[in-house]
């Protein structure tokens, strides 16, 4: 199976595995340096072994989150095997430096520096081995599910059109594209093949593991009872919508029947998930206005030192929120002051004049954001959601791209799904492409998917990915 669901969440299989393997590194490791560090000075390793329990379980922790915050388990990671060393040794260095932190506040849990420098250096050279090899392996059959494609018309073209990058492809490979009754094709016609026998007896044969249905007209085309046939002995059939919200995270609009929207599985809201999330928000948003003060500090002198002492610092536009309401939002100022003199709202595009020297730093690494833990706590906003849009644009971009207003069931948010998937928003088509991403947040948020955006969001700050 190419991929496992976790709350509403779907997780490359491989990279679930890669994860496991490597947390056991780590902590396979902590035993290991303590044997290297005393074996050699006499020391008996079974008495000092039995104590490393708690230290060993924190080391593993802390390295885990720091490598899950560097994108090294993202199913669509592009990088050689450069990057992803140099993301490793990231992390490394984050869990070091977080591990110092806790060991300087819990005495009991300490272990000496040349053991934490074994741990570290064993591990990057452990996990650096495995991730070659496992990039021999990720691409290849091994971890993919053979699929069929019920259809060839235009649906089905959106998968190669779509999902054409290797890193795109990795839970899965396309057997071939069947085309149906009346179907004009849309798809390379060497990759249409010919159902010539009962549809179970040919995905058997043909070693099938899943058949995605791709065409919106379903009752007169589709042989139904030959993929209930197919369903009941254990092959996976599923239709291209979910398809791709497996394996691109989005919710394709383009091709979307309302019908799926109002019978397919998610878009839950209750009062306790609510509370839930409130009560996280506001944790969340207190530790990072604790922890960033030190930078917010930085980021006024930076901004005095460049325009002067007394300049605007704090930046308030006009942004719409959760159901329509509007309210201010809180931002670092990063542009001139009166960027807009006309009064006109205009898209922040790329080299874009208007934005100052230290504007451009705070942008590139997402800093000018950070005055929006207070939009959170005063509950304008989420600390996860969709990003809030200017009013002078949502009447446009609703009017352009279908199902727009959706995304307003929920509050916006400091950081989101589309931020970890798309680039900066500069103009109608990325935000109808951002919006994708953002259907798919609505149809599954959940605090578990809060938590894996939250930790993702760190590698776009250290990295400075998408900014403008």
């Amino acid at each position: 199976m190419a991929s496992v669901q976790v709350f509403k969440s779907h997780l490359k299989t491989p990279f679930l595995i890669l994860l496991i393997a490597e947390t056991c590194v780590v902590y396979g490791s902590v035993y290991s340096a303590i044997f290297i560090r005393f074996y050699s000075v006499g020391q008996d390793f079974a008495d000092i072994a039995v104590g490393l329990l708690d230290s060993a379980v924190v080391i593993t922790l802390i390295t885990a989150i720091t490598t899950l915050s560097t994108g090294l388990y993202v199913g669509r990671l592009r990088e050689g095997m450069a990057g992803v060393l140099i993301r490793i040794a990231i992390s490394m260095v984050m869990s070091s430096i977080m591990v110092v932190l806790i060991f300087y506040l819990f005495p009991d849990l300490f272990l000496g520096r040349g053991v934490l420098a074994l741990v570290y250096v064993q591990s990057f050279f452990i996990i650096g081995t495995v991730r070659t090899l496992f990039f021999e392996l990720v691409d290849t059959s091994v971890f993919k599910s053979r699929v069929l494609v019920y259809g060839a018309g235009a649906d089905a073209s959106y998968i190669d059109k779509k999902l054409r990058r290797k890193s795109d492809r990795r839970g899965f490979d396309i057997f071939g594209y069947a085309l149906l009754d009346d179907q004009n094709p849309q798809v390379d016609e060497k990759r249409i093949v010919t159902i010539d026998s009962p549809l179970l007896e040919y995905v058997n044969k043909y070693s099938i593991d899943e058949i995605v249905v791709a065409t919106s007209d379903i009752k007169s085309r589709v042989k139904i009872d030959e993929l209930v046939d197919c369903k009941l002995n254990g092959i996976n059939v599923l239709d291209i919508l979910t398809f791709f919200e497996r394996e691109a995270g989005q919710i394709r609009i383009d091709i979307m029947d309302p019908t799926w929207l109002v019978t397919s599985d998610g878009f839950n809201q209750s009062r306790l998930r609510n509370i839930i999330k409130r009560l996280f928000d506001l944790v969340a948003s207190f530790v990072l206005l604790v922890v960033s003060f030190p930078v917010q500090v930085l980021i006024v002198i930076a901004i005095w030192a460049e325009d002067g002492i007394g300049a605007p610092v704090i930046y308030r536009q006009m942004r719409i929120g959760e159901y329509g309401s509007s309210f201010n939002v809180y931002k670092f100022r990063s542009m001139i002051s009166n960027a807009e003199r006309e009064g006109n709202a205009v898209w922040a595009s790329e080299g874009d004049s208007r934005v100052t020297g230290v504007g451009s730093f705070l942008r590139k690494y997402r800093l000018d954001e950070l005055p929006q833990a207070v939009n959170v706590i005063k509950g304008d906003m989420s600390f996860v959601g969709p990003r809030p849009e200017r009013p002078e644009f949502i009447s446009e971009l609703s009017e352009h791209i279908p199902y727009y207003k959706e995304r307003h069931v929920l509050k916006p948010g400091l950081t989101g799904w589309a931020q970890l998937n798309f680039s900066y928003g500069s103009s109608m088509e990325d935000a109808y492409h951002k919006h994708l991403y953002d259907m798919y947040y609505v149809k599954n948020h959940s605090l578990f998917l809060d938590c894996l955006i939250i930790l993702q969001t760190v590698e776009i700050i250290i990295f400075g990915k998408g900014a403008r």
